[in-house]
């Protein structure tokens, strides 16, 4: 369910976003919420974490490492320091 926000703009900034908008067939609702949806993902910290272990996973598969070996890998590592 939707709910609604109020915000508060200069008038010039309201008449050219709506422009916009509406010379790309979208709402100036639809413009703001695609605006906010992409701050909100771009500064969400623990998405891009989450991302950034599933594309590390995804290298180490394509490279045809298990488990062992990054277990492996940790224990040297500590056995260095």
């Amino acid at each position: 369910m939707s709910n609604q926000m109020i915000i508060r703009i200069d008038s010039d900034l309201k008449e050219k976003v709506s422009k916009v908008a509406k010379a790309e067939g979208k709402t100036t609702s639809e413009v703001v919420r695609t605006l906010i949806e992409e701050y909100v993902r771009d500064r969400d910290i623990g998405a891009y974490i989450d991302g950034l272990w599933d594309r590390i996973g995804n290298n180490l598969k394509a490279k045809g490492l298990t488990q062992k070996d990054v277990a492996k890998a940790i224990r040297e590592v500590r056995k260095k320091s």
